[in-house]
Formats: C-alpha cells, sequence, structure tokens
C-alpha cells in the first residue's frame, strides 16, 4: 500500500530541512549560538505553504520541531534555547504562510495557481517574509540574549537579514518549482514536456546569450570575490544581473540569483572578496547578505516588470486581434442583412450603411458621404406629403434622444411603382467623432402594407355595401313593429313582437360594428387635413354633449374636470374621434350605481409634442392586457355584460400614429380606473378659441 503523497512531501521537506539546518549551523556566530547563514528559512516557508492543506499538517510541524532540536542541540546549542528556535521558526513560517495567502493568494502556495509574474508581487513577497522574520527576530535573539546572558544586536540584524534573503531567494525558486510540478500534473505530461515548454523559445542564439551570461557571471564572481586584491569589485556584478533581468527568462534569473549570490556568500565567510576586509564575522555577513538581497531584488524587479510589459503587449495584441476579427464578423453581418442599415450624424454624414439600404433606395447613392436632400430620394408620406429633412426618423431622435419610426414611400426613376419603407431609428448612447449619432433600420414593408389595406379597404367596401341591406331589414322591422302595435292582443302577436324587438337589437349591433369599421377605415386611409386645433374648445364640446345625453337618458351625470390644454396640430375630425372614443370609454366601463369621473389634462413636452391624459374611474384593465386593447376586435371585459365591438381603441391608436405619436394605457395612478396616455404635435401658433384663456 502506498503511503500518501502530502506525508511524502513530509518526509521531503524534512530531509531538506535538515540539511539546510546542519549547513547554516556551520556558520554559527562566536558567542552567541546564532549562524550567520540560515538557508533553512527558506525552505521552511516554501514547506509550509507547500503543505497548508495536508491532513497531516501536524506531522509537519513535528517533524520541523524535531529536525531543530535535533541538529541545534548536536552542535553545541543548549536544549532550552534549540527549544526557542523550534518556536521562532514555527512562527516565522506560520506568519509567512499566512501574510503570503493574504496578500498573494492567486499565487501558487497562496491558494491560486499561478507563478508569480508581475512586480507588486514581488513587493508583497518581500513584505511578507520581512515581517515574518521580523517575528522570528523577537524571539530567536532575544531566547539567545537569556541563555548567553549578552544581547547582540549584531545577532538581531543578522537574523533580521539572512532569514528575509533566505526567504527571497529559496522561496522565489520553491514556489517557480511548485508551479512548474502543479503544471506538469495538471497537464498529464512528464518532465521532458514541461521542459521542451519552458525551452521552447530558445533559439541557438538565445542560448548562446544563456552559456555567456553563465561563464561571465562565473568569471566576475571569482574575480570579485575569489582573490584578496582589496579592490571593491563587488558593483560592477550588478551589471550581470540587470543583464540577466533586462534579456533572458524569469526562472534563469531566480537560479542566476540564487547561486552566485550564495557563492559571494561562501566566500565572505571563508575570507575572500570585497566584504572580507570587515574584521567584526557578524557585520561582514550581514553586508554579504545585504548585496545578495539587492542583487536579487534587482534581478527579479527587472525580470517581473519585463515580464509584466511582455504581457500587458501580448494582451494588447490579442485584444487588438480580437477587436479586428470582431469587427470584420460585424461587417460581415451588417452587409450581409436583408434590412438596411445607415448611422448618420445630425448634419446627415453617413459614418456608415450597408448594400440593403442604397438598394432600398433603388440604388440613388449618394455622390458624397452625407445623406442627399429627401427629393433625390423621393421620400413621401403614405398621404403623399414630401417629407421635410426635420421630419426623418434619426433628426428626430437625435432632437428628442427616443428612438422614433414611421413608414415612408420610397418614388424615383429607379423605383416608378413605389416601396413601402418602415424605418426606425435609435440614437447611439456615445458620440462618434464627437459628434451624436443615430443608427436608422430600413425594412421593405410594401407586400406586407398592400394587403393589409387591401384588407382594409375590402372592410369598408363591405361595411359600406352592408348598410342597405341592413336599413331594409331596420325598416321592415319597424314596420311591422307599428303594424303588430295596432293588432289586437294574442300569444302570437305577443311572440311576433318578441322575435321583432331581437331583430332591431341585432340590427343595431349590426350597424354600431359597420359603423366602427368605417370609422377604422377612415381611421387609416382618409387623407389628414391637420390644422391648429384647441383641445380646451374640442373637450368642452364632447363633455357637455355627455352631460347632456346622460340627463335626458336618466343615466348618472358624469362628472368631468379638465384644466386649459395645450393646442395641438392634427385633423380636427380624427382628434375628435380619438377623444369621444376614450371619453365613451370611460363612461361606459364604469361599475354599477358608480357615477363615472373623467380628468382630461394635457402638458407640453420636448420635440413639439403634447401628452394628453384621460383617466377616469372605472373598473380598469386586467393586468397583462394593458397594451393588448389597442389590437383589433380585443375586448378586455367579454363576459362583464359590456357591449362593444373591440375596435374603438384600435381606431385610436391608428389616428396617433398617422400623427406620429404614440398611445398607451395604464393603471390611473391616482386610484381605481385607467389612464389612457397618448402624444401629438404641439400647435404652430394658438388657436383664436385658446387665445382667451391665454395668461396675459
Amino acid at each position: 500500500m502506498s503511503l500518501p503523497a502530502s506525508l511524502l512531501r513530509t518526509a521531503g521537506f524534512a530531509a531538506l530541512y535538515l540539511l539546510a539546518t546542519w549547513l547554516g549551523r556551520q556558520t554559527i556566530m562566536d558567542g552567541t549560538n546564532l549562524s550567520l547563514v540560515w538557508p533553512a528559512a527558506g525552505i521552511s516557508a516554501v514547506w509550509f505553504l507547500a503543505q497548508r492543506r495536508s491532513r497531516w499538517r501536524a506531522l509537519d510541524v513535528l517533524a520541523l520541531a524535531v529536525v531543530t532540536v535535533v541538529v541545534n542541540t548536536a552542535t553545541g546549542a543548549p536544549p532550552a534555547l534549540a527549544a526557542s528556535f523550534v518556536v521562532a521558526n514555527l512562527v516565522q513560517a506560520e506568519l509567512f504562510g499566512v501574510l503570503f495567502r493574504q496578500w498573494l493568494p492567486h499565487v501558487w502556495g497562496g491558494g491560486g495557481s499561478l507563478p508569480m509574474s508581475r512586480l507588486p508581487e514581488l513587493w508583497r513577497l518581500i513584505a511578507a517574509a520581512f515581517v515574518a522574520t521580523a517575528a522570528g527576530a523577537m524571539i530567536g535573539p532575544t531566547a539567545a540574549w537569556l541563555v548567553n546572558g549578552v544581547y547582540s544586536p549584531a545577532s538581531t540584524a543578522v537574523w533580521l537579514t539572512r532569514n528575509t534573503v533566505s526567504i527571497l531567494l529559496i522561496g522565489t525558486v520553491g514556489l517557480r518549482l511548485g508551479y512548474a510540478v502543479r503544471r506538469w500534473h495538471a497537464e498529464h505530461a512528464g518532465l521532458r514536456a514541461v521542459l521542451r515548454a519552458e525551452l521552447g523559445s530558445l533559439n541557438l542564439r538565445r542560448a548562446l546569450e544563456y552559456t555567456t551570461v553563465v561563464v561571465v557571471s562565473a568569471l566576475t564572481y571569482t574575480v570579485a570575490f575569489g582573490f584578496n586584491h582589496g579592490l571593491p569589485l563587488a558593483f560592477p556584478l550588478l551589471a550581470m544581473t540587470v543583464w540577466a533581468g533586462l534579456r533572458l527568462r524569469t526562472g534563469f534569473v531566480i537560479l542566476h540569483d540564487l547561486t552566485f549570490g550564495s557563492a559571494a556568500v561562501l566566500f565572505t565567510l571563508h575570507g575572500a572578496g570585497p566584504f572580507a576586509q570587515v574584521h567584526d564575522n557578524a557585520l561582514r555577513a550581514l553586508i554579504a547578505q545585504a548585496f545578495v538581497g539587492m542583487v536579487a531584488v534587482v534581478g527579479l524587479a527587472l525580470a517581473l516588470g519585463r515580464d509584466e510589459r511582455d504581457r500587458l503587449l501580448a494582451d494588447l495584441r490579442a485584444s487588438e486581434q480580437a477587436a479586428a476579427e470582431q469587427a470584420i464578423v460585424l461587417a460581415t453581418i451588417v452587409d450581409g442583412m436583408a434590412e438596411g442599415l445607415a448611422v448618420m450624424d445630425a448634419q446627415g454624414r453617413l459614418i456608415l450603411r450597408n448594400p440593403a439600404s442604397g438598394r432600398m433606395f433603388g440604388g440613388l447613392a449618394s455622390t458624397t458621404d452625407h445623406m442627399a436632400g429627401t427629393e433625390h430620394y423621393g421620400l413621401f408620406h403614405p398621404d403623399g406629403r414630401i417629407i421635410a429633412a426635420e421630419e426623418l426618423p434619426f433628426q428626430r431622435a437625435l432632437r428628442t434622444g427616443e428612438p422614433h419610426s414611421m413608414d415612408m414611400v420610397v418614388r424615383n426613376p429607379a423605383v416608378p411603382e413605389g416601396r413601402i419603407l418602415h424605418v426606425a431609428a435609435t440614437p447611439l448612447p456615445h458620440p462618434i467623432n464627437g459628434e451624436p449619432c443615430a443608427v436608422s433600420i430600413f425594412s421593405d414593408v410594401t407586400a406586407e402594407r398592400r394587403h393589409r389595406d387591401e384588407l382594409a379597404s375590402f372592410a369598408g367596401v363591405v361595411a359600406h355595401d352592408l348598410l342597405n341591406p341592413l336599413a331594409t331589414v331596420e325598416g321592415w322591422s319597424d314596420a311591422g313593429m307599428t303594424a303588430l302595435d295596432e293588432a289586437p292582443e294574442h300569444p302570437a302577436v305577443d311572440d311576433a313582437r318578441d322575435g321583432l324587438r331581437r331583430i332591431r337589437r341585432a340590427g343595431i349591433r349590426m350597424r354600431n360594428l359597420i359603423n366602427d369599421l368605417l370609422a377604422y377605415t377612415t381611421a387609416r386611409d382618409a387623407a389628414l387635413a391637420p390644422v391648429d386645433v384647441s383641445l380646451t374648445t374640442l373637450v368642452a364640446e364632447l363633455t357637455t354633449a355627455r352631460v347632456d345625453q346622460a340627463e335626458s337618458g336618466g343615466s348618472p351625470v358624469p362628472r368631468f374636470r379638465a384644466d386649459h390644454l395645450p393646442p395641438v396640430h392634427a385633423d380636427p375630425v380624427l382628434v375628435r374621434q380619438v377623444l369621444d372614443n376614450l371619453i365613451s370609454n370611460a363612461i361606459k366601463y364604469t361599475a354599477p350605481g358608480t357615477t363615472p369621473e373623467v380628468t382630461i389634462a394635457a402638458a407640453a413636452e420636448p420635440g413639439s409634442r403634447v401628452r394628453v391624459e384621460v383617466r377616469d374611474n372605472g373598473i380598469g384593465i386586467p393586468a397583462g392586457q394593458h397594451g393588448r386593447v389597442f389590437d383589433n376586435f380585443h375586448r378586455a371585459h367579454p363576459a362583464a355584460g359590456y357591449t362593444g365591438t373591440g375596435l374603438g381603441l384600435g381606431i385610436c391608436r391608428r389616428i396617433v400614429e398617422r400623427h406620429g405619436g404614440t398611445i398607451a394605457a395604464e393603471p390611473n395612478p391616482g386610484g381605481r380606473g385607467t389612464c389612457i396616455t397618448f402624444t401629438l404635435p404641439a400647435a404652430v401658433s394658438v388657436p383664436a378659441a385658446d387665445q382667451r384663456h391665454a395668461p396675459v
């Protein structure tokens, strides 16, 4: 039965820690029992990071404690001091692990799966190492003071420097190897494949550069540290670090710093090199390790900074490539659309257009990058009026900041039979070249509109032709009722009279339906004759007529409230029909025993529009049907006993849309009932009827 992987890692790290502890104890400072070099700090940092999720973590703590006590006591440390070293090393390793996981959670060892590859990550690593080492320095040197009776500030400085440099160098190597091993297992590849991936970018010239850096570094470090020439030749060695950091891979830079940094410390401890002139062992080791730490920081900072720049450039190139590919896909989609598409600014400059937009206008493309006048393309309203430039949907969308749509007829020499286009324009959320723009979509609805017009015309003709036989039926039924009224009472006469009443009621329903069909056709097809209309006068006439009708019929007299209403520019006959239908509905759809209350209000809106509201206290519209009530033949309350053909609100929508407005229904915000809102063009001038109400 094989051992768990975590136990094998514990055994491996314990062996490395044993070797590193023994090597460190060979550099004990005189009189302090503290080592000048401590590679075990870096080993323990990587050890506890790698085993952070182990079920057997207690064994790792036990193994570190046993190795520390055994090696320290075997090399002359008192048991009490060895025990304090156990506490110091455990606190240092655990605190480093906590800080590393908090500050570098995305890096391998901190809970993530990425290598250390950015410059800020290096500063966080150094900070975590320094804080953890400072915590250990508060325990180890203090314990040595208590045991030896002499406090040495140099020993504290040496502890702080040696352990920080050890974690920085050895810890960085361990983190890099840990990431490589994880990648190896994740990709189910062998070590050879991982090495191929790492060295895949190497060519002969690059391999020669790596070899040159190694050879020259070996020569320069040998000259600087191998001979007692008394010359301060340490600073030229930074040139090799800078060379490697700027040009070579980060993994190589880490190994380069570790290898030649260790060589510099060993030379110094044996009395060779520019730092050997310092006679105090502690100070000499402190300077040597500070030099190694500086070399490591410079090399890693240059390498990671270069990696970060290279990654940003690669991301930028990838983003540019993705944007270019997306632009190609988008251009292909736009060019392949059956609908026309054009993006224009307020001056009519064409920012973008697809081939379909040109085909829909008969191929009469503008000779410039600006849209030509409406006369050039032959653009007309469905009623035959030429469309003015300011009436185009994209211009209206840019003026109001809201989407606009309309039907237009294109008739020019290239399209002599005419083509009906539905144009929908929407303002873009962001300017292009500093100019607000709108996108327009052109859809060819010629067949759809002509089919609909044919159906509407057919309905109008049928409705008109049905009036003659209906009049005959109503006339003969009235004559029959008159004759039966004069006949003597008899059961057969009563049955006949009841049958004729049913015929008359059916005739009335039939006439209402025919009248609505005729009104619907008129609302769609009759030519508009817009003038400035006084809504105040019109509403007064309609409400007065409704009051008179209620008083004469014995019904509850409606209560109306209508403030001064802004005038509109519309067809007076059709506007009267809209308001009459809405007021009639408000009165009709009222609960039994309730006095109808109707409020008509209006206000001017941006874009030369007037918004009109008709509110009532009726039974309201069922939820989910506020949009459907404008469909033809839709009845919101078919089983509630309210009569109607379902065309009234459809007629209102047709009339409002022909004037370029919109209509909507919603619950009455002031209580029960419904609120119908529609918009119409504002009057060009104030009608005479409204001037009496204008403020002086």
